[in-house]
């Protein structure tokens, strides 16, 4: 009887690695680590967690959240710049959170009021 040929018509690769070591990568740790050095992620969290079930309600978010990052502006007199204002992605905390939500009104709108959203893009 030749061994190497019956070894691996009989034992199956799971069977290997049943028998290996389980690594398991956990990021939860980290992540609730960061979250305690956040004092907004509760505001964020509720910002994420606002759901969308009026169309009224989904048109007055896609009016007030703007589809770009605005008011970055130099003011220059003669020519030169004086002050550049950054936009106001870089400084908002929430303004992911908020991006998000007006895409979920747009979703909203299109996929279950079928309405027109080009207006608001």
């Amino acid at each position: 009887m030749n061994l190497v040929p019956h070894t691996f018509k009989t034992l199956h690769l799971d069977l290997w690695l049943s028998r290996l070591p389980k690594i398991r990568f956990s990021f939860t740790g980290i992540k609730s680590n960061l979250n305690k050095l956040d004092p907004l992620f509760p505001l964020r969290q509720r910002l994420d967690g606002i759901t969308i079930q009026d169309s009224a309600f989904a048109h007055r978010i896609c009016k007030l959240i703007p589809s770009q990052c605005p008011f970055e502006r130099e003011v220059k007199v003669f020519g030169h710049t004086l002050v550049k204002i950054p936009p106001m992605c870089k400084l908002n905390p929430f303004y992911n959170e908020l991006v998000f939500l007006r895409f979920r009104a747009m979703c909203y709108l299109s996929d279950t009021c079928g309405e027109d959203i080009s207006i608001y893009c």
